[in-house]
């Protein structure tokens, strides 16, 4: 049976990133529970961020930002196989380190 799909955006960056239900569940239970709710948040960062990094570890993986200090909304997708899933989503106060791929 297939796992019902929450969402699926297309980045700046030309691929879409897709996210179930299940996963979202799994997000929003057991690694960042504050994003409950916020599934919308999450569409818009991808879909429009302010900025865009490539991630230090995975040169595969990329980190959407969408906010402003003190608190940005910073979305994780692994770009494979020509399209793209999410990692995981958290608020943070701070962009981490790495390239900019793209910039608002």
């Amino acid at each position: 049976m297939p796992t019902e799909l929450l969402f699926e955006v297309t980045t700046p960056l030309g691929f879409s990133v897709r996210c179930t239900r299940t996963y979202w569940a799994f997000i929003t239970s057991e690694k960042h529970p504050v994003l409950a709710g916020h599934e919308e948040d999450v569409e818009r960062a991808l879909a429009d961020p302010d900025e865009i990094r490539r991630s230090r570890i995975d040169q595969d993986v990329y980190l959407f930002y969408r906010g402003e200090t003190p608190r940005w909304l910073c979305a994780v997708a692994k770009h494979e196989d020509g399209s793209g899933f999410l990692i995981t989503a958290y608020p943070t106060d701070a962009i981490k380190a790495g390239e900019v791929i793209w910039k608002k």
